[in-house]
């Protein structure tokens, strides 16, 4: 049945009453012009309504669409959910599926899950080492790059994103003998990332190794800020999978978290107001790092307001079509593994905007301008509808690699909780 909307004569005569004493012209005219803008404000509401409802409906589809778009199946049959939906990243990817876990996990059944982490579980390296990815062959490779020409000899982040997967799987099935075969396996890749005293992941400055993979090229080292965080969430995660399940267990991971929680702070740059990237090379405020500190209890409430000031007073060297630049402004990274004739500032890792960290950014921004983060969401759903899902922006014209499935499943998460705040 068609919605009758109201006039402004219907609106006039409900604020007016047929039965009240007459009014003098002037008046009536007065009560037109507020019966008139009554009608626009119900107006704009409802069009708002309808047009968030109809993105809440497209979100979702595409976001199920892209998930189911992204599967190859391996040699051995195990179907892999893979980066991208068109062919460019053909390998099942450990912090990928993670964030299709985390963010879009009712469109990925319980077995698939299962069946993903023992895949990765077979391509860990006898030191310990967690695969970057493993291919449809089965082959593990251990750092990004090319297979033929790895940037280093591993990456930092893919033990933490594999335990994090474990722990998803436990939560949502309860299997604990899964856990208990595999957590001796968990520990020893946790075991293999090198750590300070302090218990911050460290990368050193003579022979770095890749970091978080969306920052793949760059070589930040010293102590390192979002794979310490990772490190953390971790372990934290571990622990309450271990304290669900009772009874007595080898490694303490409370122990290994509270430690990192402590000592974060020698990565807080208490001018900005922010998380600096690492301690050594790329010692640069770190937009992503920051919120993700926010998003997993690493930073207080004071800190929080502090971030989410620092980017409403940085809006426009930040933000891009709702997307999200890993540094302010126009800067690049200091150091990266790559020739930065290769990735100059302003292209991909080095100066592109992502949909990957809103999750983590939408709920900063909303602190103070709860309006401001539901445009980041509106604004990125926008331009998927018109441009197609991309991984990133390269300037204004330029988009990389179509249908990437993690820039869905993070604005979905984001929408969901906005979603979640009304």
């Amino acid at each position: 049945m068609p919605i009758k909307l109201p006039t402004p004569a219907s609106v006039h005569n409900l604020l007016l009453h047929e039965s009240e004493p007459a009014f003098d012209l002037k008046c009536r005219a007065r009560w037109r012009i507020c019966s008139a803008a009554v009608l626009m404000a119900m107006l704009l509401f409802f069009n708002g309504s309808v047009q968030a409802d109809d993105n809440a409906a497209w979100l979702k589809k595409e976001t199920e669409r892209q998930v189911a778009g992204c599967k190859i199946k391996s040699d051995s049959g195990v179907w892999l959910h893979t980066p991208d939906g068109v062919g460019h990243y053909k390998a099942l990817w450990t912090r990928d599926y993670y964030y299709f876990v985390k963010y879009a996990g009712e469109f990925i059944d319980d077995e698939n899950l299962k069946t993903s982490i023992q895949y990765i579980l077979d391509g860990q390296r006898a030191d310990g080492c967690v695969p970057d990815r493993v291919n449809i062959e089965g082959k593990p490779i251990y750092s990004p790059g090319g297979e033929k020409k790895p940037m280093a000899d591993h990456a930092l982040d893919n033990a933490p994103f594999l335990a994090l997967l474990a722990c998803a799987y436990v939560h949502r099935t309860g299997d604990h003998d899964f856990f208990r075969k595999i957590e001796p396996k968990l520990r020893k890749g946790l075991d293999h990332i090198r750590r300070g005293e302090n218990g911050l992941v460290y990368n050193p400055p003579a022979n770095p190794q890749c970091v978080y993979g969306f920052t793949d090229i760059v070589a930040k080292t010293g102590h390192l800020l979002f794979s310490s965080l990772l490190y953390y969430q971790a372990c934290d995660e571990l622990d309450e999978v271990q304290k669900a399940m009772g009874g007595d267990h080898v490694v303490n991971y409370r122990v290994r978290a509270d430690l990192i929680a402590r000592n974060l702070s020698m990565l807080w740059d208490d001018q900005a107001g922010m998380y600096l990237a690492a301690e050594v090379d790329c010692r640069q405020i770190d937009i992503w790092g920051s919120a993700y500190a926010a998003s997993i209890g690493l930073a207080t409430d004071e800190q929080q307001d502090r971030m989410a000031d620092y980017l409403l007073a940085h809006w426009d060297e930040v933000f891009r079509r709702g997307q999200v630049r890993h540094l302010p402004g126009t800067q690049g990274w200091q150091r990266l593994f790559k020739d930065k004739d290769e990735y100059p500032v302003g292209y991909y890792i080095n100066g592109a905007h992502w949909a990957t960290p809103l999750p983590w950014v939408v709920p900063v921004v909303a602190r103070r301008s709860p309006e401001r983060a539901k445009r980041l969401v509106i604004d990125v759903i926008n331009d998927f509808q018109a441009n197609g899902v991309a991984e990133c922006l390269n300037g204004d014209t330029t988009r990389k690699v179509p249908n990437f499935v993690a820039s869905i499943t993070n604005l979905y998460a984001a929408s969901e909780w906005l979603a979640n705040q009304d």
